[in-house]
């Protein structure tokens, strides 16, 4: 069933126009990700489709017009965005029991949220003292407190060190286990391919490329070939096909390969060739 349908969405803020005619289906309980450079219009989405902004055309969200949506309905989606609002000399404590006492959530509840997210030995902390990392944690703990249905992450890992973006992909693999439906903004093409199930690639409001993340890598994969390193540091370059399994067979009988890769693309590699520029 689909969570998340738009209708030909366009935004324009005065004479500019921000998005065109953005037509998606996003599936309940689907880790959705829309990939694009800053300033492609991936954060006017996110605002038009949490009830923000105002917008031409149609958008639904379960099975009713985002236009119609009550503020009850409001409290079943959880976000994550860059700058979430924190009161930066309040400790963390103080900020989530704020959110959750706004959200009728228990304070047992809070705990368990900063214990899952390593964060309630630092619970006293003021939030002008937080690394970026900690600051990232709190605004996912914020967006998960109430437990939403629907989850939007702008940029959830923008800036973090690998040991921290593993941390929050677990985490998220975790939520979307639990039935929640993600929406993924990002510009990192290895964190799409590795969390989303369909992906969306945005560029000047437009989007010009949509599917599942291997499957794109696989069709847009022109050279289809494999390359061999051995062991003894030759370099053996075959084409994908079931000409080469004798090849490859006596390259594995000889135990002689080093590393074996095949050729299919990224999405970098897959914006480049749609836009003619980088994801980043």
């Amino acid at each position: 069933m689909n969570k998340i349908i738009m209708k030909h969405v366009s935004k324009s803020f005065g004479q500019t126009c921000v998005l065109s005619s953005i037509n998606l289906e996003i599936q309940e309980g689907e880790i959705f990700g829309l990939l694009g450079p800053s300033g492609a219009g991936k954060t006017t989405i996110v605002k038009i489709l949490s009830g923000q902004l105002s917008y031409q055309g149609s958008v639904w969200i379960d099975q009713q017009e985002c236009k119609n949506h009550t503020d009850a309905w409001l409290k079943t989606i959880g976000m994550s965005m860059d700058e979430f609002g924190f009161y930066r000399r309040l400790s963390i404590w103080d900020n989530l029991c704020m959110f959750a006492k706004l959200r009728g959530v228990s304070k047992q509840r809070v705990i368990d949220v900063l214990r899952q997210l390593s964060l309630y030995d630092e619970r006293k902390s003021a939030i002008c003292n937080l690394s970026k990392g900690m600051k990232q944690r709190l605004s996912f703990a914020n967006a998960i407190l109430h437990e939403p249905s629907l989850i939007f992450l702008d940029e959830p890992t923008n800036g973090l060190d690998p040991n921290t973006m593993k941390e929050l992909h677990d985490m998220i693999k975790h939520l979307n286990e639990q039935g929640t439906t993600i929406f993924l903004t990002t510009h990192n093409m290895e964190e799409a391919e590795k969390l989303c199930d369909h992906v969306a690639l945005l560029n000047e409001g437009h989007i010009v490329l949509y599917g599942n993340p291997k499957a794109l890598c696989c069709q847009y994969d022109h050279l289809k070939t494999i390359t061999i390193q051995t062991k003894d540091h030759q370099k053996i370059e075959l084409p994908n096909t079931a000409n080469s399994a004798q090849q490859l067979s006596d390259v594995l009988r000889r135990n002689n390969i080093e590393t074996i890769h095949s050729s299919e693309a990224n999405l970098e590699q897959i914006f480049r060739e749609v836009t003619g520029r980088g994801l980043s």
